[in-house]
């Protein structure tokens, strides 16, 4: 198709950010800090290569996802812990924050709750920043992958995608039937991982993590969480996904508390009032 004579006038009009975040409550990191120097470790957990395991943080407790052996990627779902229904919103996260998340950015909960559900605190991938290709670590672009893309592409029957062990993991946990334990499973935080979209035909990329033992993203948890963490098939996505050929490693999460129960104030949910317009 011929392009019209004024084409390069109109990709040349100047973007406007969508959702400005002047307004946007922001944490106050040096009192998170300071919370958190007076916290001891309560729990860990080792998520096996090519699984996922769950994990309970406290509201006001702080969780570590830590690259144990080698380089790995992990997939993580945040839940409340008392209601399944508010769970981790990666795009409206991504539209507040941008296509990665690092130190200081909140993790934000689904319609109609939209609230911080955790803070990060620490992120030892902050250096980083954005590479030539336009890659950075810790997205909320991609999905999960799953076994229907994987069937779609493949043909195969794959059953340790990310979906399927976070399914696994939830079904386990929460004593739900796989098939309703499935529908709360959602797209996730990329830890660890280096993604970006291509500059010329805008497909999703991944790339070899830059993790490596020792490294560590820190979280705060804002409201009681139930969390699940996939060990990524792909290992370090420095090749492929959903399959078994990728060296995988583990992953650790551990959970701090603090010494004492301290009435800890969770955000309060959206203040919109639900209405829609609807009988108004």
């Amino acid at each position: 198709m011929t392009e019209p004579a004024d084409a390069e006038t109109r990709r040349a009009v100047q973007p406007v950010i969508c959702y400005p975040d002047d307004t946007l409550p922001r944490p106050d990191l040096a009192r998170y800090r300071k919370r958190r120097a007076g916290m001891r470790k309560v729990s860990e957990t080792l998520v096996p290569p090519r699984d996922a395991r769950c994990f309970d943080v406290p509201a006001g407790a702080a969780f570590r996802i830590t690259s144990v052996e080698g380089p790995q990627v992990g997939d993580l779902n945040l839940w409340n812990a008392d209601n399944l229904d508010e769970r981790f919103f990666s795009g409206k996260t991504r539209a507040l924050h941008g296509t990665h998340v690092s130190t200081g950015d909140r993790l934000w909960s689904a319609f109609p709750f939209l609230r911080p559900m955790a803070t990060i605190l620490e992120d030892t991938l902050e250096w980083y920043g954005i590479d030539s290709f336009g890659g950075s670590v810790h997205d909320v672009i991609g999905t999960r992958c799953d076994p229907y893309t994987n069937a779609l592409l493949s043909g195969g029957h794959y059953h340790h995608c990310c979906h399927s062990n976070l399914t696994r993991a939830l079904t386990n946990r929460s004593g739900l039937a796989p098939e309703v334990a499935e529908r709360h499973i959602h797209d996730v935080l990329n830890v660890f991982m280096c993604t970006g979209f291509t500059r010329d035909t805008g497909q999703y990329f991944m790339k070899a993590s830059p993790v490596r033992p020792g490294d560590y993203i820190e979280f705060l948890a804002e409201i009681p969480l139930l969390g699940a963490l996939s060990a990524c098939p792909g290992g370090d996505c420095s090749s492929e996904h959903s399959s078994d050929t990728a060296a995988c490693y583990p992953l650790l999460v551990e959970v701090f508390a603090p010494e004492e129960k301290d009435g800890w104030s969770q955000p309060p949910v959206s203040s919109y009032d639900g209405s829609h317009g609807i009988g108004g």
